[in-house]
């Protein structure tokens, strides 16, 4: 990745805009989702500039750009149409080693601001590291069709029930199981549609039913010619609930991309066509772990006495090809 993929915790910005125009206008908007500490830096402002401090009585340093006034500033955006300035803006502010963004010039930033989809406090950034701005449009348009408005509230519930349901379900695939079934059943409608208090009561209630134990096993699957756009859907689905995945070297390794962030790995040395690691696969499982095993191309899985003995659940995909 040319850009490395990073929230800020609004806290600690501290922002400089240079630049009273209307692109200036539209950096403050955005940085008025999380802070109001922003200062502006123009001699001459725009009506929806003026609106802007005003409204949210931001600072306005009422001076073209003038080198030295950086130092108690995290973040500086530089929104001229004068290229000079900017590049003067861009030289100052990487000398105090400070994040820098010049509009429309992505050869003097050192941070780019990726399109947003807000469903406070969930947030979806999408960037095509400047490349292919239409393609990220194409996405973020189809993205905003599938996040109703209301997703957040999703996202408030969670973390209210946070620690409740941390104490009460044990094993971190079970609370991501019970929070899926939460989440995509009558409860997460009930949120979706504004019925709050229902959607605790409903909670709470199942709370207090009995959780079984976290159920291990073991998911084989044939990546065939190891293309991730042939995954089927029952093995992202799986992917998105593994705690550890064994695979070799030749399976593709952007299928590792799949796979649930916090998700052990356990590459192995032995071409899975000469040795699968059916013992440590299954000692795993039976402590209550879900493991995901990628097998390249297609070959049946040889007879084994302990997977054909063991209780853990055994399921097997075979991707496209």
């Amino acid at each position: 990745m040319r850009y490395f993929p990073i929230f800020l915790d609004a806290r600690h910005i501290n922002a400089l805009v240079v630049g009273g125009g209307e692109v200036a206008a539209r950096k403050i908007e955005l940085l008025l989702k999380t802070t109001k500490k922003i200062s502006v830096m123009s001699a001459v402002i725009n009506g929806s500039v003026e609106r802007l401090i005003k409204e949210n009585e931001l600072n306005w340093v009422s001076h073209n750009y003038e080198i030295g006034h950086m130092e108690s500033f995290s973040m500086v955006i530089a929104a001229t149409d004068d290229e000079s300035v900017n590049q003067d803006v861009q030289k100052e502010a990487s000398e105090l080693n400070l994040l820098v963004n010049v509009v429309d010039q992505p050869e003097l930033c050192n941070y780019i601001t990726p399109a947003i989809i807000d469903r406070d406090p969930m947030i979806v950034a999408i960037s095509s590291s400047g490349s292919a701005p239409i393609l990220v449009r194409m996405l973020r348009e189809q993205i905003e069709r599938i996040m109703p408005s209301a997703y957040g509230k999703l996202a408030d519930f969670s973390f209210k029930f946070r620690d409740h349901v941390k104490a009460r379900v044990k094993g971190v695939s079970n609370r991501r199981a019970f929070w899926e079934n939460t989440l995509r059943g009558p409860i997460g409608e009930q949120l979706l549609s504004g019925q709050t208090k229902i959607a605790e009561q409903q909670l709470i209630a199942s709370l207090k039913e009995e959780v079984p134990p976290a159920e291990g096993g073991i998911t084989f699957i044939h990546t065939m010619t190891g293309n991730p756009d042939h995954l089927t859907l029952a093995a992202h689905r799986a992917l998105q609930f593994a705690d550890a995945v064994f695979y070799d070297n030749d399976v593709n390794p952007a299928l590792l991309e799949y796979v649930r962030r916090d998700a052990e790995k356990y590459p192995q040395d032995i071409s899975s066509s000469i040795s699968i690691n059916f013992q440590h696969a299954i000692e795993l499982a039976e402590s209550g772990l879900k493991i995901i095993y990628f097998l390249d191309g297609y070959e049946p899985l040889p007879h084994n006495q302990a997977l054909t003995t063991s209780n853990i659940t055994k399921q097997t995909f075979v991707c496209g090809s």
